[in-house]
């Protein structure tokens, strides 16, 4: 197997600065500004998606139903 190209600590990071209203991420020796919060939103999915398929599975969704009969 090989090594995934992006680690959980830097989905953490960039998370983390979603959440802080920051556009920089550092990443130990690195950093990365992205121009705007959609490009950031973007590199998290991207990120998640890689991980995912590194971990060999697929996101798992859940779908809620609810319905009244009558009133």
């Amino acid at each position: 197997m090989s090594t995934p190209p992006y680690t959980a600590e830097q989905l953490q990071a960039l998370r983390n600065a979603l959440a802080r209203g920051e556009r920089r991420v550092d990443f130990g020796d690195r950093s990365v500004e992205y121009r705007s919060v959609e490009e950031l939103r973007a590199a998290i999915r991207e990120v998640e998606a890689a991980l995912s398929q590194a971990n060999g599975g697929t996101r798992t969704r859940q779908v809620r139903v609810n319905s009244r009969k009558g009133f």
